[in-house]
Parts: structure tokens; C-alpha cells; sequence
């Protein structure tokens, strides 16, 4: 049975050329989502969030190979905004709003999440299964940047990244996103690897 590999199927999304920003299309895409608020470091809600989202991705990848297809589960993502919608600060922990997020096939419906769902909560006290849901996130124009190195040190690369926008013509024009290709858990800080996104937009946002 072939394995569909999403980073190779979406490769413009998954493998940028590290520390050189890209204009990006992203298209209209289904994701399994949970939102939370505050440092993820000081939240003990954010690990149990991530485990969750695993959790149920793993689920929904052993459904889909009993009836024949098969694919590597996507990495990590995470969407980071403000409170009050303002500009996202890098220094400003406490008030960070988050939606972590991976990337399900098409074949993912309601339905079968349910079906997931059901077969994990008779397996694993997982307290965040019920927060879950399945949503097209419809980003479309972006610029993106691979940040290589610990995530407290992304704020020069970010900035590069918000220059190159600007040089570029354009504005930022949505939630700051970040793609986790690297598992922290074994990985020295110094080699992880996040894929940095930014919507655009053409107007400047009010």
C-alpha cells in the first residue's frame, strides 16, 4: 500500500529552502483544531492539547488504512494572535491566543472523527478529545520563512521575514503561523526546524 506523505504532496508548504523567505499560495485545507490561550510554557493545558490532537490523528490514520489508504500523519502547526486582535508580540506571553492545528487528508470527515473519537475514549482519559473539531482554514496568500533553532530565538527571523513582506509591497494580513518539523522531545534546540508563515494582503489592516 502506497503512503501518501503530505510535506512531499504539498512540498511549496512543508520544505522551504532555510532562511530564505517565499511568496506561498495556500489553499483551502482541512485541519483538526483546538484553541487555547496564555505562554504554552506556564499552560499546562498545551501539552495535553497536543496530545490530544496526536491522539486523534493517529486514530483517524488507523481507520482510513483499514479501508485502504494509508499516509504519514502531518507535523505540528500552530496558529498565534493577541488578545483584543492586535499584532502578534513575541514578548507579550500572557496574552498569546493559539489554535494548534494538523493537517487531515480529504478522506477525514465529521463523521469518521466521530468514529475516532469513540474508539479513543474507550482506550485513553485524553480531557481534551471533546474540544476537537475539523475545519477548513482558508489562508491563501502568505510568505514563509524555515527558522532553524530554538523558538525563543525566532524574532530575528521573523523580522527578515516581515521585511521581505514589506520589500515585497504587501502587508500582513493575518495570524502569525508556525509549522513544527522537528519533535522537540529529540531534537537539540539548536536543529529544530519551524516553518514561519504570514498571510498577506496588498491593503494594510485596520
Amino acid at each position: 500500500m502506497a503512503k501518501v506523505d503530505f510535506k512531499k504532496e504539498l512540498k511549496h508548504l512543508y520544505q522551504t529552502a532555510a532562511q530564505t523567505p517565499a511568496l506561498v499560495e495556500a489553499p483551502r485545507l482541512p485541519f483538526l483544531m483546538l484553541n487555547g490561550g496564555g505562554d504554552p510554557d506556564a499552560n499546562p493545558d498545551f501539552q495535553g492539547k497536543v496530545e490530544a490532537l496526536f491522539a486523534a490523528s493517529y486514530a483517524l490514520k488507523f481507520l482510513l488504512k483499514n479501508q485502504g489508504w494509508d499516509y504519514v500523519v502531518a507535523p505540528l502547526e500552530g496558529l498565534w494572535g493577541m488578545r483584543m486582535g492586535c499584532e502578534f508580540d513575541l514578548d507579550r506571553r500572557d496574552e498569546w491566543r493559539w489554535t494548534l492545528m494538523i493537517l487531515q487528508p480529504a478522506q477525514v470527515t465529521k463523521d469518521l472523527l466521530a468514529q475516532a473519537l469513540a474508539a479513543l475514549r474507550k482506550k485513553k482519559d485524553l480531557p481534551f478529545l471533546d474540544e476537537l473539531r475539523l475545519e477548513i482554514y482558508d489562508e491563501g496568500p502568505a510568505a514563509q520563512i524555515m527558522h532553524l533553532g530554538p523558538y525563543g530565538g525566532e524574532g530575528p527571523t521573523i523580522a527578515r521575514l516581515h521585511r521581505f513582506i514589506s520589500d515585497q509591497g504587501y502587508h500582513l494580513g493575518g495570524k502569525h503561523h508556525e509549522i513544527y518539523l522537528s519533535d522537540p522531545r529529540r531534537t537539540a534546540p539548536e536543529k529544530l526546524k519551524t516553518i514561519i508563515r504570514q498571510p498577506i494582503t496588498r491593503e494594510a489592516m485596520k
